[in-house]
């Protein structure tokens, strides 16, 4: 990787991660997802995207509810917050060139220390923009999207967007404003909105109504400011329930759809959708997927997993091949996420504390949705899954059904066809059984 006569390695002993195959025994290579591979006149690596996420990948320290952070990295040295920041940004791009992401993903207050006035903060967020910028421009590594923490700083304490306070509501606005600039002049391919405070506790202090009139108004705000400055990302809502607010306004896909809705927001909006936050909202991965799928509202995946022993967030690495191959199905079949990506919005477990834990961690999720795919593309070109949903919902495809799906006929006609010719309907099998043992020929290479 390129770097500047001042930097050092950070990861000397790390080559760059290669492709080797699934007999390989080394465990610093891909086994699974050689970027070159082509599919469809594309190449792997440009259908995966895959994006590194500077939170976790690089702000982690290995703290939990219970304890502080145990993660301890030798970039993290020095007095000025800003020099730090940009000595950590340099290991972070030299990981990223070594693991070969194409792209990255980071909140404003990942990359730069906040100051003492939000002037302070935008000047440190400038130095750092600029350190970024040049290093994209080193390693072709390019900015999946950007956003704002709207929610680490006790000023967000009740929300940001949907906060009582209209002091922190114009706060939040002007920080999310330097979050779009900085995210445009690093080509930013998208930008997401993640409220993660946006909701209440007890409704005897809040106006719901009055909190989610304000959300809304604040999203016409920023598309009105990303058109000003000729922004052309594209805007992603990342739904999340119950943490850390009780009841959160981006609950799910579903609520987020209604919200957008209501709001005339549905055209600018699609939704970056993450595996743990669909299993906190009580659904499967693929369930959140295809709600957003069919509302032709999918953007952009957070690829993580969550512990459904654990009632809290844990971002684990996602392995599970059954899991991905099913939500890479569906992502297929809705013709993929465009400007979106795979980002792995996934952190280290507490004891995992060593720098090649971090290569570990990364390459086992990018050769885990690398099968995914493989397998998913397998699944749909043979069609037997798509046979049989067809095959299910036949009886729309003419007559009565067909005309019913048009709105031709309306409960009386219905129930004269039900009295005079139907009669009682008999009732045909859902198969479950057998469709789960062909999936899982899929999944063990037996088709």
């Amino acid at each position: 990787m390129p770097r500047s006569s001042k930097s050092k390695s950070w990861f000397p002993k790390i080559p760059a991660i290669a492709y080797e195959g699934a007999g390989t025994k080394n465990p610093l290579a891909f086994r699974h997802y050689n970027p070159d591979e082509m599919f469809d006149g594309k190449s792997l690596k440009e259908h995966m995207r895959f994006s590194i996420a500077y939170w976790h990948a690089f702000r982690g320290v290995g703290s939990d509810p219970f304890g502080p952070g145990t993660i301890v990295r030798p970039w993290e040295s020095g007095k000025d917050a800003v020099s730090v920041a940009k000595t950590r940004m340099d290991a972070a791009f030299e990981f990223f060139a070594k693991i070969g992401a194409p792209f990255w993903c980071f909140h404003d207050r990942d990359i730069a220390p906040e100051g003492k006035t939000l002037a302070q903060s935008n000047k440190n967020l400038d130095a750092l923009v600029a350190h970024a910028k040049d290093l994209q421009k080193a390693t072709g590594v390019k900015l999946l999207w950007g956003t704002a923490n709207l929610f680490s700083n006790p000023r967000f304490m009740c929300g940001a967007a949907t906060n009582p306070d209209a002091h922190v509501v114009a706060y939040a606005a002007a920080q999310v404003k330097k979050a779009m600039d900085v995210t445009q002049e690093l080509g930013g391919e998208n930008y997401v909105f993640w409220g993660g405070r946006e909701g209440y506790e007890t409704l005897l202090n809040t106006n719901l109504k009055r909190e989610q009139d304000h959300l809304g108004a604040f999203l016409h705000a920023a598309l009105d400011y990303a058109k000003s400055i000729g922004f052309k990302g594209q805007f992603l809502i990342e739904p999340k329930p119950k943490e850390p607010t009780k009841h959160q306004y981006d609950f799910d896909v579903a609520s987020g759809i209604a919200f957008l809705r209501t709001y005339k927001l549905e055209k600018y909006f699609k939704f970056n959708i993450e595996t743990n936050h669909a299993t906190l909202a009580g659904h499967t991965f693929q369930h959140e997927i295809e709600v957003a799928a069919a509302a032709g509202m999918l953007g952009s995946i957070d690829a993580n997993a969550g512990d459904l022993l654990l009632g809290w967030d844990t971002d684990q690495f996602c392995t599970d091949h059954r899991e991905l191959t099913l939500a890479m199905v569906s992502i297929l079949r809705a013709g993929g996420l465009g400007t979106g990506g795979f980002n792995f919005d996934a952190k280290l477990r507490r004891p995992s504390i060593d720098l090649e834990d971090l290569f570990h961690a990364h390459i086992g999720g990018m050769d885990a949705y690398a099968l995914a795919f493989k397998t998913a593309r397998r699944i749909l070109a043979d069609g037997l899954f798509e046979k049989n949903v067809a095959d299910r919902y036949a009886s729309f495809d003419s007559g009565y059904g067909k005309d019913f799906e048009k709105g031709k006929l309306g409960f009386k006609e219905l129930e004269k066809l039900v009295l005079t010719q139907l009669g009682e309907p008999k009732p045909q099998s859902g198969r479950q059984e057998y469709l789960e043992n062909r999936l899982a020929d899929y999944l063990t290479g037996s088709v």
